[in-house]
């Protein structure tokens, strides 16, 4: 092709990035920076200051669609029996749930499902003595809530340590014992907590 044919060509080329609305540039352009990507990871708290504010514990927030274990304290009177200290961590832990993420854990990509003020009361009449009744039936919750509320209970005083905790609902309803297990952390909105009747176990 001659020097001529390429000068048209480009002419045409030219004219059809025109008209495409695309202008042509030797200058790169700045789009700003990447958008930051949700990195769950917050600075390692003042564990001395927190001891003096109350009990040290974990609750467990969303982050990434996974559930990821945060600091926070409850406040729990000396000399409480265990039973009643049971009720007292569990309420304590719900209240944390509830609560709005601080600022740095919302730019870090936490959020929490549960919502509504749940209460928690000690077992019933026939109910396991480490049962856990929630003013919202279980069934009620939503999948991510109940696994929040599942592993910040199982892996508090609140439960029998074993990785379960009992829980039931308002109603006489039998309470179930359910499992935090590695599918529900890493899925909580694909895997519920598997639960059985107490009387299986």
């Amino acid at each position: 092709m001659n020097v001529r044919g390429l000068l048209a060509l480009s002419a045409t080329g030219a004219a059809l990035l025109t008209g495409c609305g695309i202008r042509s540039t030797e200058v790169p352009t700045n789009f700003g920076p990447a958008p930051s990507r949700v990195h769950c990871s917050l600075s390692e708290p003042d564990v001395s200051t927190q001891a003096t504010r109350g009990l040290p514990v974990q609750v467990f927030l969303l982050c990434g669609s996974q559930l990821v274990a945060v600091d926070r304290t409850v406040r729990v009177p000396d000399g409480t029996a265990d039973s009643a200290r049971r009720v007292l961590v569990a309420q304590g832990l719900l209240d944390e749930l509830e609560a709005t993420p601080s600022t740095a854990e919302k730019e870090a990509g936490y959020t929490t499902d549960v919502r509504g003020a749940t209460g928690v009361t000690g077992p019933r009449r026939n109910d396991p003595d480490e049962t856990l009744r929630l003013s919202t039936p279980p069934n009620d919750l939503t999948s991510y809530a109940l696994a929040q509320i599942v592993c910040t209970f199982s892996d508090s005083t609140a439960a029998e340590g074993d990785g379960s905790v009992i829980l039931g609902g308002p109603a006489n309803d039998p309470p179930r014992r359910y499992e935090c297990t590695d599918e529900v952390r890493t899925r909580p909105g694909s895997n519920e907590p598997p639960s059985t009747d107490v009387s299986d176990t």
